[in-house]
């Protein structure tokens, strides 16, 4: 008698599988319902219907929207964005000054941020996230543009990496957050030598 042998699995299909571009869609819904009408008023119907989908294809993904918003913050952070290499201190600070303020500048960007920040009092979830996509991504990129200036002499040792970020994130974030003042490309100039001069002399 031949021996048993188990039945090969089949591949699920229809609903059972998990499309890349509904998930992809879903996760730009998601966006778009966070500016439009911020995490308090969002719902799973919404991020549905601007994704074209029915509730049942997000809920397969996330159970709630806490999760899906988590995620999808998550996983943004994780592209981060490389160390500015333009070999001097001045230059690396006005590159990061540039590239950051065109995305806080971002119309998504603009209204989503504040709105997360405000719901993170509320929710530690929240508030974890937006620590690690927030704060630790451009701390990773202030360091990477501190231990560079000190190889070069620019910096002395010692230099703190959390001061220089707080310097190069903070004004930008007060601008156009907090005031909502436009940015002139003078302003990033001015602000990158202050910067650099406050950096220097942080640690005498």
């Amino acid at each position: 008698m031949a021996p048993d042998t188990a039945p090969p699995r089949r591949a699920p299909a229809g609903a059972a599988v998990l499309r890349d571009d509904v998930t992809e869609a879903i996760r730009a819904a998601v966006f778009a319902e966070l500016a439009a009408v911020g995490y308090g008023r969002m719902s799973i119907e919404g991020i549905a219907r601007r994704a074209g989908v029915g509730k049942a294809a997000v809920y397969r993904r996330w159970r709630s929207k806490l999760p899906l918003v988590l995620d999808v913050v998550s996983a943004v952070a994780a592209v981060g964005m490389p160390a500015p290499a333009t070999g001097s201190l001045l230059g690396d600070i006005r590159m990061l000054l540039e590239v950051t303020a065109r995305a806080l500048r971002h119309p998504v960007a603009s209204q989503i941020i504040p709105d997360l920040l405000a719901e993170a009092s509320r929710h530690p979830e929240i508030a974890e996230t937006l620590q690690t996509a927030l704060r630790d991504t451009q701390r990773g990129i202030a360091t990477a543009i501190v231990e560079a200036a000190v190889e070069r002499g620019e910096l002395p040792a010692g230099t703190d990496c959390d001061l220089a970020l707080d310097l190069m994130a903070g004004p930008l974030y007060w601008r156009l957050a907090v005031l909502r003042s436009p940015l002139t490309p003078r302003y990033l100039d001015r602000l990158a030598v202050a910067t650099a001069a406050a950096l220097a002399a942080s640690v005498q």
